[in-house]
């Protein structure tokens, strides 16, 4: 259930995926009175992130929520939740309702259970989900042959959330404990948008779809699943 779209540049790939973006949350506010809209950090889709701030949607019933989560605080450089406050929760945006993953205990898997606790009080389906990808064909915090990996995989899992300890690698940096949603979490959804650019994460894709190992790289699951669509948006 994988769909290609395939651009000439990233500006044009921004603007298509805002478009979509916007109807998208729109029509789940006009059909059940609020929408979930799931975000990843990362520099890639921060250019969508500060066009939508801008947009005119009803933000004050629209709910953001992370995909994933370094487990640092909230003014850590590297907190997923500070990047969304910068670049999306602002403007118009900034009546929407943020829902984070890092809360106050000490470690990743002693807070996975209030963070699944928060999550499950999204409305479900998740009307859109926008999803990264590694060199090493991670997506959202599912990194090959991490601790908890297994468990994140299990498409059957009634678990939204799952605290994760990736293999310290170039691709993780040195922080390593993380909260992520699970692939279950993740099929929640009523769209799933891969959003890559460059050529090397092109042959990161094309290197996924040709392998069957879903823990050697964990995006093969999203793309090997037939349960929700996944919209590719590349841009060189």
């Amino acid at each position: 259930m994988v769909s290609e779209r395939l651009f000439e540049s990233r500006a044009e790939m921004i603007s298509a995926l805002q478009a979509e973006c916007e109807t998208a949350l729109r029509d789940a506010v006009e059909d059940r009175g609020e929408a979930t809209f799931m975000v990843s950090g990362g520099s890639t889709p921060e250019p969508l992130y500060k066009a939508l701030s801008d947009a005119d949607l009803p933000w004050e019933s629209i709910y953001v929520a992370l995909v994933d989560e370094r487990w640092v605080e909230f003014d850590h450089d590297k907190s997923n939740e500070a990047f969304t406050v910068k670049h999306l929760i602002q403007n118009k945006a900034a009546a929407a309702n943020l829902v984070g993953m890092k809360n106050s205990a000490e470690t990743a898997a002693e807070g996975v259970d209030d963070c699944e606790n928060a999550y499950q009080q999204l409305a479900q389906p998740f009307d859109i989900t926008i999803l990264g990808m590694g060199s090493d064909g991670h997506t959202a915090s599912l990194f090959p042959h991490a601790q908890g990996l297994d468990e994140a995989l299990n498409p059957e899992s009634e678990q939204l959330c799952a605290a994760i300890i990736a293999k310290q690698s170039e691709v993780t940096g040195a922080i390593t404990e993380r909260m992520t949603l699970t692939l279950a979490g993740l099929l929640r959804s009523k769209s799933l948008i891969l959003l890559i650019t460059g050529d090397e994460k092109l042959a990161v894709l094309r290197a996924a779809q040709a392998g069957t190992d879903i823990k050697e790289m964990p995006i093969r699951a999203v793309l090997q699943q037939q349960t929700v669509p996944v919209v590719v948006y590349w841009a060189p």
